[in-house]
């Protein structure tokens, strides 16, 4: 696959996710944050009776399963990545969004965009 159809795949199914935690309420507030560290696809918050809850969401999409499942594709060290991103996007991003201390939880998904369907692990780790 050429790196622009690559990357289009990954655009459709950022947008298909997004898509899915707006019709659930939820608000995103970075798409594609980037640092030294690496990158977030999706940051999402939604408000419940508890307060902020913080969504960081890991989005994998393939136009087929012949090289395995998308959420195989988000291991151990992925994981690791992941967490350590979110606290780097916390602490630089989250006073810019939010007027509160501090969300009252994070919570890391794994989205699966394969064959134009969406599959979401919630709190996937």
């Amino acid at each position: 696959m050429a790196r622009h159809d690559h990357l289009a795949l990954g655009r459709y199914g950022e947008d298909r996710a997004a898509r899915w935690y707006a019709a659930r309420g939820y608000t995103v507030v970075d798409r594609n944050w980037r640092c030294a560290a690496g990158e977030l696809d999706l940051v999402l918050v939604r408000s419940g009776p508890r307060g902020q809850e913080l969504v960081v969401a890991e989005v994998k999409t393939r136009s087929s399963d012949r090289f395995g499942s998308p959420l195989e594709a988000v291991g151990p060290d992925k994981q690791r990545r992941l967490r350590r991103l979110a606290g780097e996007w916390l602490a630089v991003r989250w006073p810019q969004v939010s007027s509160a201390r501090r969300p009252h939880g994070v919570r890391f998904d794994v989205v699966a965009v394969l064959g134009g369907k969406v599959h979401v692990v919630e709190a996937a780790f």
